[in-house]
């Protein structure tokens, strides 16, 4: 009696080993590379606010509007250059127009129309360089095609 049972627990045996095979398939590394994105979108959009910040920060120092928003995009591209190495891009400071650092010139401020405002603009396109393949679809669905952060600083201009 005992011949015919040790071949059926090497079976039952075998069916362990393949239902815990698919459950890390199809249950545990899915949700290991979820959150893996999650958090790498969240370590980007933080860099993307640092960078936001810095660069209004250094549009604060005196010079032409030209130099401001040199300085503006130097420090912002500073500050984020792990999403510009990792998305083969780099910001074109010589204009600071467009992605992945816009500059705008100087504006009218909402509060006070009598002083200047610059904002400073950061963007990652997620949806063209999803840190995880695969996840690119998955997060565009819930936050968009790219991340993006702007602070805008009150310039003293002298000119009042």
């Amino acid at each position: 009696m005992s011949r015919l049972r040790a071949p059926a627990r090497r079976r039952v045996c075998g069916v362990v080993t393949i239902e815990f095979a698919l459950m890390m398939m199809f249950g545990v590394l899915p949700l290991l590379f979820i959150t893996f994105t999650g958090v790498m979108i969240f370590a980007a959009q933080q860099s993307l606010a640092l960078a936001a910040g810095e660069g209004a920060r250094a549009s604060l120092r005196y010079g032409s509007t030209a130099e401001r928003r040199n300085n503006a995009c130097q420090a912002a591209a500073r500050s984020m250059q792990w999403l510009l190495n990792y998305s083969k891009t780099a910001a074109g400071c010589s204009s600071a127009d467009a992605a992945p650092i816009a500059v705008s010139q100087p504006y009218a401020c909402a509060a006070d129309s009598t002083v200047k405002c610059i904002k400073v603009t950061t963007s990652y396109n997620h949806d063209a360089h999803p840190f995880m393949p695969g996840t690119g679809t998955l997060m565009g669905w819930t936050m968009g095609k790219s991340l993006s952060s702007t602070a805008v600083v009150q310039l003293d201009l002298g000119d009042r």
